[in-house]
C-alpha cells in the first residue's frame, strides 16, 4: 500500500506565506509566515497574527513550497533589459516643454 505524503516532513504542519493588502489602491505585501496543516487554519492563524493593528482589505495565504521566485544570482539574466524594444525606455522619446509640446517641434497651428 502506497500512501501519498505532502511535501513537508511527515506530521509537521506546512509552512504558509502570508500576504496582506491594507487598503484599496495598494498591492498585497508579504508580511510573514505561519505553520498550519490546511489552508483554512493557515488563514485563521494569519488573521490572528497579522491583522491585530487594523482591518486589511484582504489577506492571502500561499503554501511556501508553491511560491517560485528568481534568486539574486539570477538577477542579470532574468531581469535583463529588453534593448531590442526601445519604446519601453523613456530616453527614446523627446522631452516635453512646459506647454506640453515636444522640444524642437515646428508644428505651430
Amino acid at each position: 500500500m502506497s500512501r501519498t505524503t505532502s511535501r513537508t516532513t511527515e506530521g509537521a504542519p506546512a509552512s504558509w506565506e502570508v500576504f496582506l493588502r491594507p487598503r484599496r489602491g495598494l498591492a498585497h505585501q508579504h508580511v510573514g509566515s505561519v505553520r498550519a496543516g490546511d489552508p483554512d487554519t493557515a488563514l485563521s492563524y494569519a488573521r490572528d497574527l497579522y491583522t491585530r493593528r487594523g482591518e486589511p482589505l484582504s489577506l492571502w495565504v500561499v503554501r511556501s513550497d508553491a511560491v517560485h521566485a528568481a534568486s539574486p544570482d539570477e538577477h542579470d539574466p532574468f531581469f535583463a533589459h529588453a534593448r531590442h524594444k526601445p519604446y519601453r525606455y523613456p530616453e527614446q522619446f523627446a522631452p516635453l516643454t512646459g506647454d506640453g509640446d515636444a522640444e524642437g517641434s515646428d508644428d505651430d497651428a
